[in-house]
This record gives structure tokens, sequence and C-alpha cells, in this order.
């Protein structure tokens, strides 16, 4: 066989085995939001999705934890923004399951708030 049988020269693209963790990461990021969005296109359609390595805290940030992702509302000039924060999120679980589960629950309970809704109702995969 010549030529490479995955990564980024492959005949079909990239392959999951030759993306970064940032581009797996963003996979699911977009597939998860994509799945809450289709289940409320209107009320959710000028909401960004963002993804940031890390969250700035400030020197004086006490918390125990990090913060996973923070919700921008919107302006009349800009959209409102949902920024999920991957090294957070990476550090918290050990598999691709269990990452697409805990960004699945962090997305869900930003958008219940943002909408005024319980986060079953945004998705019926949601578990707290």
């Amino acid at each position: 066989m010549r030529g490479p049988a995955y990564g980024p020269g492959a005949p079909r693209g990239p392959v999951p085995a030759a993306l970064s963790r940032r581009e797996r990461f963003d996979r699911v990021a977009v597939s998860v939001m994509a799945d809450v969005e289709s289940r409320w296109t209107e009320e959710l359609s000028r909401v960004e999705l963002a993804v940031e390595d890390a969250p700035v805290v400030p020197p004086s940030w006490v918390a125990p934890r990090v913060p996973l992702t923070s919700f921008v509302g919107g302006t009349a000039a800009t959209p409102p923004r949902l920024v999920l924060y991957r090294r957070p999120l990476e550090h918290r679980v050990e598999t691709l399951v269990e990452l697409e589960a805990l960004v699945l629950t962090v997305v869900v309970e930003q958008l219940a708030d943002y909408l005024g809704v319980p986060p079953e109702d945004v998705h019926p995969d949601y578990e707290p």
C-alpha cells in the first residue's frame, strides 16, 4: 500500500486516530451542541458555541475548582455565547464516552438556565 492509511493525507480525510485532543474535543462539542439545538432550533438559533483551552481566573480565585463553562449573554450587537473550557473538562474524565456525557451535562445545564426551563426538558439524555 502506498500513501498514508490514516491522517491528514488519507484518501477519506483525517480519521479519529489521527485527530489531536483539541480536534476530538471540538467534534464532541459541536456534536452535542447540534443535538441540543435540533430540539430547540428557534430558541437557540442565536447562541454561539466557543471552546477555549482554560478559563482565565483572577489571582484572588478561591474556589476549589476552576469553571468548566461560562455563558456570556448577548447584546444588541453580539449574540449570546456558550464557552466550554476544554482542559478542565478533559481533566475530569478518562474516556471519550465520559467526555461526551460530561459535555452534554454542562451544555444542557447552561442552556437550561438561558432558556429558563429545567435541564430535563432541554435534553432527554441529561443526567445530573
